[in-house]
């Protein structure tokens, strides 16, 4: 696998699994955070910040919806690299559909923006990526704090009226997001890298037991956290919306469907339909990014067809205690 190492571009320094056939994932580098506070070296401010992403990685979709449902496209500039990552790593490529160049640096890599950020950054080059314009270096490319940011520092300058990170539940709220993270999250990757048998077969049994027990929850309410959308919900859409079209066949956790699920499968389908969210979404570079990036998996690169996935279908779920977020039901049949 491909990173930097002293800030050299190495193609041959990362493997996905261990000796034990486990996938093992990286810490993230870049852990400051921008805060509304005037001692803060990162502040908000529209037109100050930029994100770059992949339209196909779930990590960097999170930042897109929280990005979408706060109104805060105006604010934050964003960057669409190839969903293709081959040796070089992400790249821009603007005249593919989809991507863009680089609004902020003007760089062909995504690498690049790393050294400038650490000339001696040691670490895989990931997305997303918060880059300060002001001072020309990364913040943070960890998504769960990125989302959080957003969500609790931009209020200023955000056009929507949307609390995902409501004050009294902040402690319920991280709590389901570290409950779904490693089986669900994580868990399509820790199936879908596994070299061996054994951790293969843990990854599914933890993936499809966590999938049970959320369709059982969400028998009853119709968010994660009860009666209103949180981070949490975010969080695990970005999951639920790739997994029958890539995890289930490209990742091998294929023993359900998510629309074989009574109660996921209509959960999924009434977040996607939430104002700001569907646009987000670009299937063709999801599927594309899997099936042609990952040669240890699919060698040949060959992007399976289907499924033709109805996500506008209705719901039925409004019927459940809760509403979206007022500023979001001007455009909603709720």
């Amino acid at each position: 696998m491909n990173m930097l190492v002293d800030g050299e571009w190495r193609t041959d320094a990362f493997q996905l699994s261990g000796d034990d056939g486990a996938f093992e994932r990286q810490t993230t580098p870049f852990r400051d955070e921008v805060r509304d506070h005037p001692d803060a070296r990162y502040q908000p401010a529209a037109g100050r910040y930029h994100l770059y992403v992949s339209l196909a990685c779930p990590w960097a979709h999170r930042t897109l919806v929280v990005r979408a449902l706060k109104g805060l496209q105006d604010a934050i500039s964003v960057s669409v690299v190839d969903p293709y990552r081959g040796e070089d790593g992400w790249q821009f490529t603007p005249e593919k559909e989809g991507c863009t160049v680089d609004h902020a640096t003007d760089a062909t890599f995504l690498r690049e923006l790393y050294v400038e950020a650490d000339p001696n950054a040691t670490c895989r080059v990931t997305v997303p990526v918060l880059w300060d314009r002001e001072t020309e270096t990364i913040v943070n490319n960890e998504s769960e704090e990125i989302i959080r940011m957003l969500e609790t520092e931009f209020d200023d300058v955000a056009t929507q009226d949307v609390d995902l990170y409501p004050e009294g539940d902040r402690e319920t709220v991280d709590q389901l997001i570290e409950e779904i993270y490693d089986p669900i999250n994580n868990g399509v990757y820790r199936a879908g890298f596994a070299t061996k048998q054994g951790p293969y077969d843990e990854a599914i049994d933890a993936l499809f037991d966590a999938l049970d027990h959320w369709d059982s929850v969400l028998a009853d309410q119709r968010y994660l956290a009860g009666d209103r959308l949180t981070l949490a919900d975010v969080c695990l859409f970005t999951t639920l919306v790739r997994f029958d079209t890539v995890y289930h066949t490209h990742f091998m956790c294929n023993v359900q469907f998510i629309r074989e699920y009574d109660h996921l499968w209509p959960y999924l389908r009434d977040l996607y339909q939430t104002p700001g969210i569907a646009e987000t979404v670009n299937m063709a570079h999801i599927k594309e990014h899997y099936y042609t990036t990952h040669p240890e998996v699919n060698p040949h690169g060959i992007v399976a067809r289907g499924p033709d996935l109805d996500f506008e279908a209705p719901h039925g779920r409004e019927a459940l205690p809760g509403d979206r977020p007022a500023a979001l039901l001007a455009d909603s049949s709720d």
